[in-house]
């Protein structure tokens, strides 16, 4: 055990003698939690959107059919209860529904007005404006083609709520998807470029002929950054929550624990790209261009999934980043418990698990 510690002793004063590592570590979260908070206006389809038909008469089964005839959305019909919407919400099997009272079609009848609900989730805000404006505009060409049909002035008015986020923030997508982003870079990259450093300053075969067991060796080197990572975790937390104003709604010690999980699964990939990689500079490049533009494209940050092909889709699920930002939205936004999110959790072990075994079956004690 001594050994051991000596090791991580060794390792932070690698990492605090070099300026330029502490400032990427510190320096980075800062920077783009302010940066990347600038709203990000993207074109939806093939949304799933959940239709509550209380109605069930002629006016909404005509204005159901216009909504699935849109290319935007990709329609579920269900008649659910408060509680069982809600939780379509949380799980996220839908971004937006549409609720039609009872006595839609009379009430334009005999009233010449109405009324539908629109609830969206607005954790990604920009998704959400942008498929209620959909919505909004699918009612009114449909009040139109009414009005000039019937000769008769009818008004459809639509009642939106902005569930999770009603003001609409930005803070509210981009945090998580920062904080994702984050981790996976100084995590992946820092342990990967430490670890090849000793390849090729040739201390690595020093470490190995030691009495200090190899795989306790590329531990040790992990846990400083393990460490530094929750640091960061703090301070975007803290900055989300006293500059963004964005509470964290779930279970503090809930998103500790799947930030550590997250970060072990980011490590895990950096000692995967060391194996296999004999060079900082190579080592750096499959960080950086391996990680970052995966990361952004395919986590849901930026880009809705959905819109992608479907080989693309298929594709992100293996980014871990994905479900992280998922696990994270659900615990600060919806303020969800462990039995919301299990199955990310369940995803991130495996990844992890899985890079654990190839690694160890792909490091050489021996270097040529």
């Amino acid at each position: 055990m001594k050994q051991f510690l000596a090791f991580v002793r060794k390792e932070f004063a690698h990492v605090i003698r070099d300026r330029k590592t502490l400032l990427i570590l510190f320096g980075m979260p800062v920077v783009q939690i302010l940066i990347f908070g600038f709203a990000l206006t993207n074109e939806v389809k093939n949304t799933s959107i959940l239709i509550v038909d209380h109605a069930k008469d002629v006016a909404s089964q005509q204005l159901i059919t216009k909504i699935e005839a849109s290319q935007y959305f990709e329609v579920q019909r269900s008649i659910l209860s408060p509680h069982e919407i809600n939780k379509a919400f949380q799980e996220g099997v839908v971004k937006v529904a549409v609720v039609f009272p009872v006595g839609f079609n009379e009430s334009l009848k005999h009233e010449n007005s109405a009324s539908v609900q629109l609830l969206a989730d607005a954790s990604d805000p920009n998704t959400a404006t942008t498929l209620t404006n959909y919505l909004g505009a699918i009612v009114e060409d449909f009040q139109s083609a009414n009005n000039e049909l019937n000769g008769t002035p009818y008004n459809i008015s639509t009642e939106t709520r902005m569930l999770y986020n009603p003001q609409l923030q930005g803070a509210h997508n981009f945090v998580p998807g920062v904080m994702a982003l984050v981790l996976m870079l100084v995590c992946v990259m820092m342990t990967a470029v430490s670890i090849v450093r000793e390849k090729e300053t040739g201390t690595m075969e020093i470490l190995l002929v030691s009495p200090f067991k190899p795989l306790l060796v590329i531990v040790s080197k992990a846990v400083p950054y393990l460490l530094l990572s929750l640091i960061n975790v703090i301070s975007i937390l803290l900055l989300s929550v006293f500059v963004l104003d964005l509470p964290v709604k779930g279970s503090i010690i809930l998103l500790f624990a799947e930030s550590i999980l997250f970060i072990i699964t980011c490590l895990t990939m950096g000692i995967f790209i060391s194996v296999k990689t004999s060079s900082q500079q190579v080592a750096m490049l499959i960080s950086l261009m391996g990680m970052l533009l995966p990361t952004i494209l395919f986590s849901g940050f930026m880009f809705p999934i959905e819109n992608m092909p479907v080989a693309l889709q298929i594709f992100s699920n293996v980014v871990p980043a994905k479900w992280f930002y998922i696990i994270v939205k659900s615990i600060m936004i919806k303020g969800m418990g462990f039995g919301g999110i299990w199955k990310e959790s369940l995803i991130l072990c495996l990844i992890t698990l899985f890079l654990l075994v190839v690694s160890l079956k792909s490091f050489k004690i021996r270097l040529s």
